[in-house]
């Protein structure tokens, strides 16, 4: 028989309590433990230092790359285009932990209304395949708004690109202070949005990010992008009560007379007939926190799944509801949005979700199209709001809907769940009928109304 030990070299007489089999064992364990260190070594060494934007501009465009920019506070000052950095490197790895990127303002400017479906300004272009990039952290500074409103921080058109750990603050948009009041695009406002993930993108990641909306705009959307997980991700904006803004000397509300361009609601504003901002309302000052469009040009948003995320203070807090798409939001929470908690649509799910109703509605499934969502929804304290009295809108067909509370008194007794309704943010919604099919677990102390 041959000695298998003695292949390796091994003297029995150092290792007398080792049985042949035990011994090769455990020296094949340190062999792999080796060639594993060996390997994790390698992968350290692969990423690249760099010490400038200059130097990560030039491996923007390079494959098969790791980089990573020593820690630091970076400006961009110029940009040669409407995108200021684009990203094109595929298998790439570019690694921004610690470093904060401040750009101003005025660059969103700079080459007039560009042209074209992308022709848009934008931070951060990620237009390569299959690359990551991590950890920075931006802020946009100064009083110049942008040419147009449609200004970005992060751009997402590249497949399976994953976005992590990124810490988003804007600023610079007009007319600030207003929301959605004075409109939401076009002549006179300008905004500046957080992370848009955008056809032709298939399979893109959006972990752990964090969007701070100090201007006009959304905070993390998707337009016509197939497959796109949102996890992990925060939103935040701010709110006012209309009470503060019509108690304002100056400004673009006050030299416009406190009135609007629109008439009776706006967005989850009640106004007057003749556009006038009425007192005891409350406005977001940015759009929505994680929302999904139809599509983009006629490329159709395809499925999305928006996990362990929340949205405090934004007009809409998760929007799923404007596609076809079969979306799903689970273990996310949205508290004190103006216009609705969750709006929901044709097929999506809710699972394990929490909402609370102080200034909108918890839930918003407004579309008489829509058919076959299933929610689960656990009501957090809607006491002491403001400007409103439903906790759910529902229309369409065939829903499953259940909503409850750990605490009774969370929701009170005078809150309304309204069926075929055009209440709330279904005020957009013509020719409205009664849903068929219903199934509602209302195990909360609202009633139950039906409108048509």
């Amino acid at each position: 028989m041959i000695d298998k030990a003695n292949l390796l070299g091994v003297d029995n007489n150092v290792f007398p309590h080792l049985s042949r089999r035990s011994f090769l064992s455990s020296a094949l364990c340190l062999v792999a433990t080796t060639a594993c260190s060996s390997l994790n070594t390698k992968s350290s060494v692969q990423f690249i230092a760099i010490n400038s934007l200059d130097e990560l501009r030039h491996y923007a465009s390079v494959d098969n790359v790791k980089v990573r920019l020593n820690p630091g506070v970076y400006t961009i000052e110029a940009a040669e285009s409407h995108k200021f950095m684009s990203f094109t490197g595929k298998n790439s790895h570019y690694d921004l932990r610690d470093v904060t990127l401040r750009v101003d303002t005025k660059l969103f400017s700079l080459f007039g209304d560009p042209s074209g479906a992308d022709g848009f300004y934008r931070v951060i272009d990620l237009s390569g395949e299959n690359s990551v990039f991590e950890g920075l952290k931006v802020e946009t500074f100064g009083d110049k708004p942008g040419y147009q409103s449609r200004n970005k921080i992060f751009n997402i058109v590249g497949s399976g690109i994953t976005l992590k750990n990124v810490d988003v603050t804007t600023s610079g948009s007009t007319p600030w202070g207003y929301g959605s009041l004075y409109g939401i695009k076009g002549t006179v406002v300008r905004k500046m949005n957080g992370i848009r993930v955008g056809w032709p993108a298939v399979g893109v990641k959006v972990i752990g990010c964090k969007v701070h909306m100090r201007a006009m705009g959304h905070a993390i959307f998707v337009q016509g992008a197939i497959d796109t997980l949102i996890e992990n991700c925060h939103v935040d904006g701010l709110v006012k009560t209309t009470n503060d803004l019509l108690a304002e000397k100056s400004g673009y509300a006050y030299d416009r007379h406190f009135k609007v361009p629109r008439q009776e609601y706006v967005e989850g504003v009640t106004v007057g007939k003749k556009g006038e901002i009425l007192p005891n309302e409350i406005i977001a000052l940015s759009e929505d926190g994680i929302r999904l469009y139809g599509d983009f040009r006629g490329h159709v948003t395809g499925s999305t799944t928006i996990r362990d995320s929340s949205v405090y203070q934004m007009r809409r807090g998760i929007c799923t509801g404007l596609g076809a798409a079969a979306d799903v939001v689970e273990n996310c929470e949205a508290t004190d949005c103006i216009a609705a908690g969750f709006n929901i649509g044709n097929k999506d799910r809710l699972i394990n979700c929490r909402a609370n109703a102080k200034y909108a509605e918890a839930l918003s499934c407004p579309y008489e199209g829509s058919s076959f969502a299933s929610v689960d929804l656990d009501i957090l304290d809607s006491r002491n709001g403001l400007a409103n009295n439903v906790l759910a809108t529902i229309n369409g067909d065939h829903h499953r809907i259940k909503l409850h509370t750990k605490n009774a008194a969370f929701v009170p007794s005078s809150m309304l769940i309204a069926i075929g309704t055009r209440r709330g943010y279904a005020f957009y919604q013509q020719g409205i009928t009664a849903p068929t099919g219903l199934s509602l677990e209302n195990k909360t102390a609202a009633s139950v109304i039906y409108d048509s």
